[in-house]
């Protein structure tokens, strides 16, 4: 018989070696990516099919790492990768069982299992294990490949290693882990569904003394305290609800990491996203919009929809977002290209006091036709001469399309995509190069976090500044990757005297005009919109270091009856900006 295995393993020596590799790549196990918000508390880990933290050695308690190593590898320190004393151990048994009982796998050999082979139990497994391990004893430390197991290996509950084991079951940091914890931990992997604590702790609590009798027989504490600490009760910590907090923003932030890092970068590289996100303007946007009515469609989907975005201008860290109701993964905020009604009113008057207009010069508000098309305003009448700063007010359209026409709708476009507009259409059959755009009829429309962002010039002296919902990205290994505000990423779009003009014109639009259901103090500047056919309804206003957007609308297009920006959208916006001047948020 001992013949027969030595054959076997030569032959088995030479098939392995054949499909051993010599340029065995790092061993970097996939991390769990953490995403913070503004004050660096978690808002949501992002993983693949494993919840994984890495964790330095010098963090692992050592009554953890003495308790792997009395159940695992007691010969850890001393062997080669390969203890031969527990492959003759293991052989035996297995001769004597007529199959692969025992495999004496070292530590280094189950981390060379789990990371390059698979968990085939077969002598030619066994033999490729084999080799690996000695590769990677060449190339690691003992403390480096300890600390590759312990991240490596699974305990259940999707958790996969110390860190993440830890959390999942005690609740707290692999460093602050007792020894009666550090035990039961030590002993989930050998079964992790049957010994887990949390499935079943009565299983969990004799394997726990298992690992403690085995820390005494190798000196790592003594009998008594083995006995003692087996005796002991285990406080697990309480499930957490799986609830998403800032759903829609957390998706942009997904979204906005692929497309820089890809998904493996997100999804296994252990990142750190620090975020703009403020969790108090954050809870007032959803409460505020918990104010939508309530019909539904054909799909039986709620509408109307809603989104809303607060940005801060001088820095374009957005502080809250809102893309929906909450029934499905659109996110309105970011992707919904909806027309701007009047609330694209603004880049005309800008783009008039760019070009030498003041708030007090006299426009006409009398019939135009245009090839055609003419103009009307919201009310069918006409107001005749007007100062620019009424016709703003007032949202006046036959006005303000003599003004666009006046200064070129080609200067008004430009400058809404300076200021971030990128939905604009130039060329082709429908594109929007034609006066119907200073009205806010477009060929695509806008989405609500560009039109926000763009306001933020007018609060920010007219320096656009680049919307953002990071504020630091670190890797797994500390480093800093990418941090804002950026300075390339600001420029200066208005003159400072443009843009103090349109505040003025912008803060009379809530006074007198149009947005008066947002009067809740005289800083408060904005533009309403509403599309005629009342599809869309919006207010994009601001106070000085806070601009937010509201949009509502059917996704289907349905009309909303006759609700205009001045109504439920500034009413809206008015309830989150209450709670958050109230709350004293610094945002």
């Amino acid at each position: 018989m001992l013949g027969i295995v030595v054959v076997g393993g030569g032959f088995g020596y030479l098939l392995a070696a054949e499909n051993i590799r010599t340029d065995l790549p790092d061993i970097q196990p996939s991390y769990t990516t953490h995403i913070y918000d503004i004050k660096g508390n978690e808002i949501a880990v992002v993983h693949a099919e494993e919840d994984r933290e890495p964790a330095t050695i010098d963090k692992v308690p050592n009554h953890l790492k003495n308790a792997f190593l009395a159940v695992e590898d007691a010969r850890f320190y001393q062997h080669i990768g390969i203890d031969v004393r527990g492959i003759m151990r293991a052989l035996w048994e297995n001769i004597r069982h007529q199959s692969v009982m025992e495999g004496g796998s070292t530590i280094t050999q189950q981390l060379a299992r789990n990371y390059y082979l698979t968990q085939e139990q077969s002598y030619h497994r066994k033999i490729q294990e084999m080799f690996l391990a000695l590769k990677i004893e060449h190339r690691h430390t003992k403390d480096e490949i300890l600390e590759l197991y312990l991240n490596q290996i699974y305990f259940g509950r999707g958790a996969y290693g110390v860190q993440a084991a830890s959390k999942a079951y005690f609740g707290k940091n692999v460093e602050d882990l007792d020894l009666n914890e550090c035990a039961m931990l030590a002993g989930i992997p050998k079964s992790p569904n049957y010994y887990s604590p949390m499935d079943n702790m009565e299983a969990a609590q004799e394997r726990k003394a298992v690992v403690l009798n085995q820390m005494a027989k190798y000196g790592y504490i003594s009998a008594s305290t083995a006995q003692k600490t087996a005796a002991e009760e285990v406080h697990l910590a309480k499930p957490v609800p799986k609830e998403g907090k800032a759903n829609y923003f957390v998706d942009y932030v997904i979204q906005t990491m692929i497309d820089k890092y890809g998904a493996d970068g997100l999804y296994k590289g252990g990142l750190k996203i620090y975020t703009t996100l403020d969790m108090d303007a954050q809870q007032a946007a959803e409460e505020a919009m918990k104010n939508l009515p309530e019909m539904k469609d054909a799909n039986g989907l709620k509408q109307p929809q809603g989104a809303l975005v607060a940005i801060d201008p001088h820095t374009g860290y957005i502080k809250a977002m809102v893309g929906g109701r909450g029934t499905d993964m659109f996110n309105r905020a970011a992707l919904a290209e909806r027309q701007p009604g009047s609330a694209f009113k603004p880049f005309v008057f800008a783009a008039a006091l760019e070009a030498g207009y003041t708030p007090s010069t006299v426009v006409d508000d009398s019939p135009l036709n245009i090839y055609g098309w003419s103009p009307q305003n919201y009310n069918r009448g006409f107001s005749g001469s007007v100062p620019l700063q009424y016709a703003c007010e007032q949202s006046l359209n036959v006005a303000t399309v003599r003004v666009a026409q006046d200064v070129g709708i080609d200067k008004v476009i430009n400058l809404a995509r300076e200021m971030g507009i990128s939905t604009i259409v130039m060329e082709g059959d429908k594109n929007d190069v034609n006066l119907s755009t200073a009205l806010g009829g477009m060929t695509k429309g806008v989405t609500p976090l560009e039109l926000t962002s763009a306001y933020c010039t007018f609060a920010n002296k007219g320096r656009y500044v680049k919307h953002t919902a990071i504020a630091k990205v670190l890797d797994r290994n500390g480093n800093v990757l990418e941090a804002y505000p950026m300075p390339d990423k600001t420029k200066q779009v208005l003159k400072e005297k443009t843009a103090d003009y349109l505040n003025t014109m912008l803060r009379g639009v809530v006074a007198r005009g149009t947005g008066t259901a947002a009067n809740i103090n005289e800083t408060v500047a904005g533009k309403t919109g509403t599309t005629s056919d009342y599809h869309d309804a919006w207010f994009v206003g601001y106070v000085p270091d806070l601009v937010v957007g509201v949009w509502i609308g059917c996704d289907d297009n349905q009309q909303m009856g006759t609700m205009t920006g001045g109504t439920l959208p500034a009413h809206i916006w008015t309830i989150f900006m209450k709670k958050v001047i109230e709350g004293n948020n610094k945002v």
